[in-house]
């Protein structure tokens, strides 16, 4: 098949691409810079690389007539649900326009396109019953989560009033090699990277919050089902289906490496926005043939392996 693949040179992207590469799938990646680039160095010769701003929308059209992708994985756009409060017209071109425009020049084109929409946790809110799932109604606290929300529903109605083959995903708190170690996008990964530093590992409330922990290779392998054997216009959670408690998250950390836990208190920023607990049922993407195969100390372990091969510092 051809794929097509925006912001593929990111954390899931790129992982994403290294799965789909090994059953001779056309990858083509669209990317906003080159910032990212070693995350596929070792594959640049096996796909095509398109640097193109997803706002872009005349540029972004041509590539799309051009390529006449079988698939299109859409997973560009700005990932900070603080960003999203800073620059809040910004999350809406890139999370919310992008979408709607990707699906719109499909429609055009008349061109037999399954739309693969990547979303997240953040569009639920604060849920009021857990485990959440595919039915759980969505009161997102943050601009980034509001844009996320709204390119869901593009996706519904392209589907149900246009028959456009489309279907969404949202992931949980995912973690593992070539996510960003920044506090405010990837706080499981920030921790690790910190506590592969020896350095002191701040968490909130005690760390008394569990959250729904999932490693790459198993949200990859997610998308992957998804996008082969997922029905069209439906939604599907990739999460591991277990709570991880921060305070255990920090215990683990300091038995495989030299770091030390500090509780602090909660930013009153933080208190607005966060979700609180959160863990996600994963029975429908179960019933696919799918399943999480990597528990939380083997992913920790291997992402501390990577910072080290990687000599990330």
């Amino acid at each position: 098949m051809k794929i097509l693949i925006t912001g593929g040179m990111g954390f899931i992207g790129s992982n994403l691409v290294d799965l789909l590469l090994q059953e001779n799938h056309k990858i083509t990646v669209l990317t906003k810079s080159y910032s990212k680039k070693k995350n596929l160095s070792h594959v640049h010769d096996k796909i095509k690389v398109e640097k193109v701003d997803i706002t872009n929308h005349h540029k972004l059209s041509k590539i799309i007539e051009q390529h006449k992708p079988d698939v299109i994985i859409h997973l560009a756009g700005i990932t900070s649900h603080s960003m999203s409060f800073e620059k809040p017209l910004d999350d809406l071109e890139q999370n919310a326009k992008s979408t709607l425009f990707i699906l719109e020049k499909i429609r055009q084109m008349n061109h037999k396109c399954r739309f693969v929409l990547g979303s997240s946790f953040i569009v639920v809110g604060r849920p009021s019953k857990l485990p959440v799932d595919e039915k759980t109604p969505c009161w997102p606290t943050t601009i980034y989560g509001t844009n996320r929300l709204a390119s869901e529903h593009y996706c519904k109605i392209y589907h149900e009033v246009y028959g456009l083959d489309t279907i969404v995903f949202r992931i949980t708190n995912s973690f593992g090699p070539r996510e960003q170690v920044i506090p405010t996008k990837n706080a499981v990964n920030f921790l690790i990277h910190e506590a592969f530093k020896g350095n002191k590992l701040t968490i909130f409330k005690k760390g008394k919050f569990f959250r729904d922990i999932i490693y790459i290779s198993d949200v990859i392998s997610g998308i992957k089902t998804i996008m082969t054997k997922g029905k069209s216009g439906e939604l599907y959670w990739i999460s591991s289906g277990k709570k991880t408690w921060f305070y255990r998250l920090g215990e683990l950390l300091e038995r495989l490496t030299e770091a030390k836990v500090k509780f602090v208190k909660t930013p009153k920023y933080t208190k607005k926005v966060d979700v609180g607990n959160f863990v996600v049922s994963n029975s429908k993407l179960k019933l696919l043939g799918w399943k999480p195969k990597v528990n939380l100390n083997e992913g920790i372990k291997e992402t501390l392996e990577y910072f080290k091969s990687h000599e990330i510092s």
